[in-house]
């Protein structure tokens, strides 16, 4: 497997693990709270934007170079991956809004992908 196809699977799993993960708190936090899902909606979409920013510093790290595209790719897969699941499963196509998430999610994991490299690089330098 080339590098950046390695970077990409590297990335896209830290995305969904965190995604996991930010899942299972908040779900807990509805369950034994009296917090309502419609007060932690840009908190969620905060906590995306932040996983998908890491899943690019992941991508990019493990890329070693051209970072803003290990992570782009990263941001543009989760948003296939999204997208699929979202047309094949309940046979609706994202909403204006919804691009526009997925475009600062995009954003996110490309500046996650730069970060990722230079990282990376200055970490490769102290060795």
């Amino acid at each position: 497997m080339s590098r950046l196809g390695s970077a990409l699977v590297y990335g896209i799993a830290t995305v969904f693990m965190l995604a996991a993960l930010v899942s299972f708190i908040f779900s807990l936090l509805l369950k034994w709270t009296d917090i309502h899902e419609s007060s932690l909606t840009w908190i969620i979409f905060a906590a995306s934007v932040v996983s998908l920013f890491i899943g690019g510093i992941v991508a990019g790290g493990k890329s070693q170079e051209k970072g803003w595209l290990a992570g782009g790719l990263t941001g543009l897969l989760f948003t296939a991956i999204i997208f699929s699941f979202q047309f094949l499963g309940m046979e609706k196509s994202f909403t204006v809004e919804q691009w526009l998430y997925h475009l600062v999610f995009f954003a996110a994991a490309s500046l996650g992908g730069i970060v990722g490299v230079n990282l990376s690089s200055s970490r490769h330098e102290r060795t």
